[in-house]
């Protein structure tokens, strides 16, 4: 399927509100035609809570925008454009074909997958939908991260083309099921131990999950 860039983001955290209570959130985004990325992050763009958000292993958030059609027509209601508080909305580029390690040329910039993303109730809050935690979870709708391995500028017209498809093609799509809905598959937490370019917050709920069925 061919891979395009539907909407750059970025943004600076922000005060919003949910049920008449403040909170400190990045994941209201503003459309841009480029982004400048750096190794360990994009220009004007941050985050609020960098203990688990932000970082050198998740530089550019990424959400597929085909799954904004599920979206839509499950709530019944149109999401804001970078509702998942994404970098890069991209078509052709689902968890299901986008593998740990896989590398990518995006405009001047070079990036490999590093990580699923690991979904909060920020996102209930944005959206007002107090169920979308739950389901994203369920379908594994999460998006995924990439680090940087060759800074530049990314443009809204930029063409994106994969460079090199990691030999163990192991899926975002294929961790969060293992981690979230068959944590009993031993041979596949090895598996996803074995990737050295699975970030280092994965390795470490990965392990703590294989030290948890060895003890069975």
């Amino acid at each position: 399927m061919n891979q395009k860039i539907i909407w750059l983001s970025k943004g600076k955290p922000s005060t919003l509100e949910h049920k008449g209570k403040e909170f400190r959130s990045g994941i209201c985004k503003n459309q841009v035609e480029k982004l400048e990325v750096k190794a360990s992050n994009i220009v004007d763009d941050d985050v609020a809570n960098h203990e688990y958000h932000g970082g050198a292993e998740r530089v550019i958030c990424v959400y597929p925008y085909e799954h904004y059609e599920f979206w839509e027509n499950l709530y019944k209601q149109t999401l804001p454009k970078a509702a998942f508080g994404e970098n890069l909305t991209v078509s052709g580029m689902k968890e299901t074909a986008v593998c740990i390690g896989d590398i990518y040329q995006i405009g001047e910039v070079v990036v490999q997958v590093s990580q699923g993303r690991f979904p909060c109730s920020t996102i209930n809050k944005y959206t007002n939908i107090n169920t979308l935690l739950n389901k994203i979870v369920e379908h594994g709708y999460t998006g995924y991260f990439f680090r940087v391995l060759e800074e530049g500028k990314i443009s809204s017209n930029s063409s994106i083309k994969l460079l090199k498809k990691h030999p163990a093609e192991i899926s975002v799509a294929a961790i969060h099921d293992t981690f979230f809905h068959h944590k009993d598959d031993l041979s596949q937490v090895e598996k996803i131990l074995s990737l050295s370019e699975l970030s280092e917050e994965w390795h470490v709920r990965m392990k703590k999950l294989r030290r948890q069925l060895m003890k069975r």
